[in-house]
């Protein structure tokens, strides 16, 4: 037995001497061709190869001259790998650029989700140093004269403020101690609308809503007053006439055990200036139909509060009382056999906002549970 050299895959191989006739190498399977030269090797370890085994397969050369398979095989081999690194680099290259083009076609077709965020916090950006120094000016006034320069509709608004000031005290807040708690963009029947929280050094919160009018930002005073034709405790007690519209605090009674009856329980609670979260003098209850626009409108608003959603879409946390939603209502009171009266003539709005538009749309009421036989 002695050890051949395979022109074909260059490996060796062992063999009995004699004819070569038929011998195949025991490594590819293959002739091991004409140029086949038997050579055997001192040193070489049975079923393995050591360093002496390369050197001699690298020194011996094919027939006529022509480089052996084994010079052959690791050329083919190294050609292969870079041929399929190349076909992996361009088919990475192809997919990159397919997903650059459909990303890019995405922008082009929509407008990114985005752009009225940043739309708002531009105006934000741009528009709440001048609002702050509204506000500012504002609380340093030290009549309603002065006070009604800062507001929207200043003449319509100046008679409103002279009977609600000769009626309520003018508060008195030093600008300079007002800390900015949070603003926020949101849209109101005539255009955008910034909403600011502000905390005071003596523990008091307000809520200031800044409307442009005229290319000025003005304060919706409204608003930011709770402005009502009458004080709410002495209305209540008899005073003033009998007819006022209020801007009240209001909370349903029973809403789970009432929520199929065809009546709404509601009962009105003054608002405290300064302090959201507490409540001033409450109402006898109202027994408001759900068939009727006023009904629709309370069902609407007190299903929005139960999503913890606010009118008009509005971004910073709603301020008041847990279950309560604001309302601007119409209200008379009467005397019957010496009794007290009061009822909701009209829901105007569910909101305190110097705007029209109710906030909400109406409800449609319960559908009535047929009687039983």
């Amino acid at each position: 037995m002695f050890w051949f050299h395979c022109g074909r895959c260059g490996s060796l191989f062992q063999s009995q001497t004699g004819d070569v006739k038929g011998r195949l190498c025991t490594k590819c399977g293959a002739d091991p061709s004409l140029g086949l030269v038997e050579s055997p090797l001192a040193g070489v370890i049975i079923g393995g190869e050591t360093p002496s085994d390369a050197a001699s397969e690298s020194e011996h050369p094919g027939y006529g001259g022509r480089p052996s398979g084994k010079d052959h095989h690791p050329r083919h081999l190294m050609l292969k790998i870079v041929g399929g690194w190349l076909l992996v680099l361009v088919v990475i290259v192809l997919a990159v650029r397919l997903l650059l083009h459909e990303d890019e076609s995405g922008r082009q077709s929509a407008p990114p989700p985005s752009a009225s965020m940043n739309e708002d916090n531009l105006l934000l950006n741009n528009t709440l140093p001048t609002c702050t120094g509204v506000f500012s000016g504002f609380l340093a006034a030290g009549t309603p004269e002065e006070r009604n320069q800062f507001v929207l509709t200043p003449v319509s608004t100046a008679l409103r403020m002279a009977r609600y000031y000769s009626l309520n005290s003018l508060a008195n807040i030093d600008p300079a101690t007002l800390t900015l708690r949070g603003s926020a963009v949101f849209n109101l029947p005539g255009g955008k609308t910034i909403e600011t929280h502000w905390d005071t050094q003596n523990g008091k919160t307000l809520d200031a809503v800044f409307r442009e009018e005229n290319n000025e930002w003005r304060l919706d005073w409204e608003d930011f007053a709770r402005y009502s034709d009458y004080p709410w405790p002495l209305f209540l007690a008899g005073s003033g006439d009998p007819v006022g519209e209020f801007r009240l605090l209001a909370r349903e009674r029973l809403a789970n055990e009432r929520k199929d009856a065809q009546t709404i329980s509601v009962v009105l609670y003054a608002p405290r200036f300064g302090r959201p979260n507490d409540t001033g003098f409450q109402s006898p209850e109202f027994l408001v139909s759900r068939n009727t626009r006023n009904g629709q409108l309370l069902d609407a608003a007190f299903k929005l509060a139960r999503q913890r959603e606010r009118v008009f879409k509005a971004k910073l946390p709603d301020l008041n009382p847990e279950g309560m939603i604001r309302v601007r209502v119409k209200i008379q009171r009467s005397e019957v056999n010496m009794e007290r009266l009061f009822e909701i003539l009209e829901v105007l709005a569910c909101h305190w906002y110097a705007v029209d538009d109710p906030g909400v749309e109406p409800l449609a009421p319960p559908e009535a549970k047929p009687q039983e036989p």
